[in-house]
């Protein structure tokens, strides 16, 4: 399926070996028209990962967390609270590959216990990372640098940099827009109410970490309701915690609390399982069961969307052992699409845009992505970057200001595309490309990014691709 340098192979290979993230090719080789059919088991929820990693590291106790996902993402998290005297222990267990969803994590710290880093902490390409980790260190009276990669240092943290000023901390970057690295000094916060001007649980997640040592209550407010992982974990680990409306805003308010640790199984990541379902749905002839996917609210916008423009895609509770209420078995099937409207507030954080792209490239109609700005600042300006995507392989987009118009049916061809170092549109390639009619293979450059999030992706495509 991959092939790192040189001339494109005329054959797939039968199967890929396993390999590290740091070990990814930086080239894939896609071969177009054939049917995609079998179980793929996706790695543990990115999101709930880190939250995972860095909760754990304040409860009193070691807690448990089984099928935290590999990427190199949750990877900087696991470094990070380790260089805050964190002890982090994986355990592959049950797995058949590194990082696997039988794995056992062990993270045993304490808020009491933590200690000052005695270097900059690298949070890699994890925005995830190095907003929520703001919130635990800004409680504490240290000065800490937090710094990042290239991408990582283009991405705007103003957004945490108010709200934790407004509680007591300082928090400096470069330019108006406070861009990486990040020097923080923290203690002797006090609770506030605070409504982020963007839909985002980061900024969320950010806040109430620290107001778990704020003096008072800490309340965040949001005109649209985002992913409510923190909300889950804190819950699990007794956090004097509840969410309320008040008229169409949806508030969160915690008070200081001590945590209690946890034994959990993260599940199957959504933002990675929409890859495969809209590639089941893209590619003829094809099928792709989907096990323990979470499928909870700010989470399942994709699987709305689909629906809405006909896909055939169906869910059942999951019955995987400790799946959490949440969880869903998915099952996609190939079938004729519609275009349809998608706006920004049904997809939070917007990681399905680029293959709900790929998806409104072959359906009937135009389908109309709304108020789609901040893809601009993702790893890449995803926005411009899925009009490239599909250009690449035979489809057509563009922009009106921030909506993203996607006009089909389009007959999607083999291409080359470059991902710029962006994992999901990368992998939203690699669905593009499979969907391409047969002929010349499809070549995406830069593939390595992938590791970021799901390393085994390749893997995973290959065995699809020759389970028919």
């Amino acid at each position: 399926m991959s092939a790192p340098t040189g001339r494109v192979p005329d054959e797939l290979p039968d199967q890929l070996p396993d390999q590290l993230p740091d070990q990814l090719p930086d080239q894939l080789i896609v071969h177009g028209g054939l049917a995609l059919a079998g179980t793929v088991e996706v790695p543990g929820d990115k999101s709930i990962s880190h939250r995972a990693l860095l909760i754990g590291s304040l409860t009193e106790g070691p807690s448990v967390a089984r099928g935290v996902s590999p990427g190199e993402d949750v990877t900087c998290t696991s470094a990070a609270v380790q260089a805050l005297g964190v002890r982090v222990e994986r355990d592959p267990q049950g797995s058949t590959r590194p990082g696997g969803r039988g794995s056992v994590t062990t993270i045993e710290g304490g808020a009491e216990s933590l200690v000052e880093p005695s270097s900059e902490i690298d949070c890699g390409n994890s925005g995830t990372t190095m907003r929520l980790l703001a919130g635990i260190l800004a409680a504490r009276p240290w000065d800490v640098r937090m710094a990042g990669d290239a991408s990582l240092s283009e991405r705007p943290m103003d957004r945490i940099a108010e709200p934790l000023g407004q509680m007591g901390a300082t928090v400096t970057g470069t330019g108006s827009r406070c861009k990486p690295p990040l020097s923080i000094r923290g203690g002797a916060l006090k609770g506030i109410e605070y409504a982020p001007p963007q839909a985002s649980s980061q900024v969320k997640s950010c806040v109430l970490l620290a107001g778990l040592g704020a003096r008072g209550d800490t309340v965040v407010r949001e005109a649209v309701a985002t992913r409510r992982h923190t909300e889950e974990m804190l819950e699990r680990c007794g956090a004097d915690i509840e969410e309320y409306t008040e008229g169409t805003a949806h508030l969160v308010r915690l008070r200081s609390s001590a945590l209690r640790p946890f034994d959990l199984v993260v599940p199957g990541d959504p933002s990675q399982a929409a890859f495969w379902v809209v590639a089941a749905c893209v590619v003829p002839d094809s099928e792709i069961r989907l096990p323990g996917i979470y499928a909870g609210a700010g989470r399942r916008g994709f699987i709305d969307v689909l629906a809405r423009m006909g896909a055939d895609v169906s869910e059942s509770a999951s019955g995987r052992p400790g799946s959490w209420a949440t969880e869903a078995d998915l099952v996609a099937r190939y079938g004729p699409l519609s275009a349809t409207e998608v706006k920004a507030s049904e997809v939070t954080g917007l990681d399905e845009v680029p293959v709900l792209a790929v998806a409104g490239a072959v359906a009937e109609g135009t389908t109309v992505f709304r108020d789609m700005g901040e893809l601009r600042v993702k790893e890449s300006d995803r926005l411009q970057g899925i009009v490239d995507l599909l250009g690449a392989f035979g489809g057509r987009a563009e922009i009106r200001g921030d909506d993203l118009l996607v006009h089909g049916p389009a007959r999607l061809r083999s291409g080359e595309f470059r991902a710029v170092g962006d994992h999901r549109m990368a992998m939203a390639a690699a669905v593009a490309a499979a969907a391409a009619s047969k002929g010349a293979p499809s070549v995406i450059r830069g593939w390595s990014c992938v590791a970021t999030s799901y390393p085994s992706f390749a893997e995973d495509l290959a065995q699809l691709a020759g389970a028919r």
